[in-house]
């Protein structure tokens, strides 16, 4: 046994069982009597039992577990017919729709596989996401207006770790992972409950200064980019967690660096770059450059991937328009890693990113109780989809606008100015 495998399993136990009760906890926040639905890669069995414990032990009334597997999905895909693509099935969205409506808390593990659909028709997975989305749009309206309680975090799985940390041994790669998901998510010393909870008291500080600087606009320019933004009439910024509509404090992700708000609609005009890889449903799209003129995606090319960001924008119209502007210095923990994750909720946490698709209603005034016609009325954008790609880098300097013209740093070489 490696010295750096007798370290490792001295703290591991520790540490796992620190962060199970953290997403537990902190994460979705289980309440006494609340049900609780867990979907997770069947690769993540033993975490996933600690989980349930956790969450029995923590009053849940009942706990359902939904395992997936990569192999039995990407077989759909290699051996199902073409017409099948365009399916969902209706009991299992009625099922989540009603499991929502009851008032259940869902933990999701969330890692796609970057290679999973390699040599596989881009279009027929982008048939299939689309068919779920729609079917799925009324469960997703309890999660976009906060309504319930949810929670995506993530766990080591073999080709994810493979992916990541291809330049160390092999048999190592699962451990360090495991490592770096602790220390991402402040378990790697103390109590983690209490660092989220001062973690949380930074990003909620923040975003109270972002509410009342209430910039009419965000003007970003980096090698590659030059876009101006603006944000809707009564925005809000949040970050870290929030309370949903029951007033139950829950964390969507962890781990999570960043404070968003909500674009105007028809207000984005410029160019913007990627600054890293894009991991689109286990498809990779690699520098992207996407043009925008009054909110809409006018052009676009990608070095790699550019089918996969092609069929993107063509989900719907709202697809088009971007949903959410998310601020993250580049001096913060994961970026300080200096490593690639290929996994959209950690890179997103690493670096300024945007979103094109559906915006979320919590990020204006009164957002959470309007149709989705009020909504674009309010110029909030409206989309089946919903996905982030990243553009922050150290060359990366953003100016705000104020409501009387006034023009201010908000961030310098990536990082923040005041």
């Amino acid at each position: 046994m490696s010295q750096f495998e007798q370290t490792f399993e001295q703290t591991f136990e520790k540490s796992l069982e620190q962060y199970a009760e953290l997403v537990v906890k902190v994460g979705v926040n289980i309440q006494k009597g609340q049900d609780l639905l867990v979907t997770a890669p069947i690769e993540t069995l033993e975490f996933t039992r600690l989980i349930v414990q956790k969450a029995y032990a923590a009053g849940a009334n009942y706990v359902q577990v939904d395992f997936d597997d990569d192999n039995i999905t990407r077989s759909r895909f290699e051996h199902g017919s073409n017409d099948s693509f365009d399916y969902y099935p209706a009991w299992k969205a009625d099922m989540m729709e009603k499991f929502a409506e009851a008032g259940g808390a869902t933990l999701t593990i969330k890692v796609p596989d970057p290679e999973l659909y390699n040599g596989i028709d881009s279009d027929s997975v982008s048939r299939a996401t689309k068919a779920a989305a729609h079917a799925r749009r009324g469960y997703a309206k309890y999660t976009r207006n906060h309504e319930i309680s949810w929670c995506l975090i993530k766990a080591p799985t073999k080709a994810w770790a493979n992916k990541v940390f291809a330049d160390i041994p092999e048999e190592d790669r699962i451990n360090v992972m495991w490592e770096t998901i602790f220390k991402m998510n402040r378990v790697d010393g103390g109590d983690a409950v209490q660092n989220w909870r001062e973690h949380l008291d930074t990003l909620n500080n923040m975003s109270d200064l972002l509410n009342k600087k209430n910039y009419k606009s965000l003007h970003y320019r980096a090698p590659g980019t030059d876009l101006k933004i603006e944000l809707v009439h009564n925005h809000i910024w949040g970050g870290g967690g929030s309370e949903n509509k029951q007033g139950v404090y829950t964390v969507a992700n962890m781990p999570t660096e960043e404070v968003f708000t909500m674009p105007k609609r028809s207000g984005v005009n410029g160019y913007v770059s990627s600054t890293m890889p894009l991991n689109l449903n286990g498809q990779l799209v690699d520098q992207m450059r996407i043009t925008f003129k009054d909110g809409q995606v006018v052009a676009f090319t990608a070095a790699s991937g550019e089918e996969h960001l092609k069929n993107l924008f063509a989900t719907d119209e709202g697809a088009r328009y971007l949903g959410e502007v998310a601020l993250v210095p580049h001096d913060s923990p994961i970026s300080n890693l200096n490593r690639i994750f290929y996994n959209t909720g950690i890179d997103e946490n690493a670096s300024c990113h945007l979103a094109v698709g559906s915006a979320y209603p919590f990020n204006i005034k009164d957002g959470t109780t309007m149709s989705n016609e009020e909504l674009l009325k309010h110029e909030c954008n409206v989309s089946l989809t919903h996905v982030d790609f990243m553009i922050g880098s150290a060359e990366l300097d953003i100016d705000g606008e104020l409501q009387d013209g006034t023009i201010e740093p908000v961030f310098r070489k990536g990082n923040w100015a005041f």
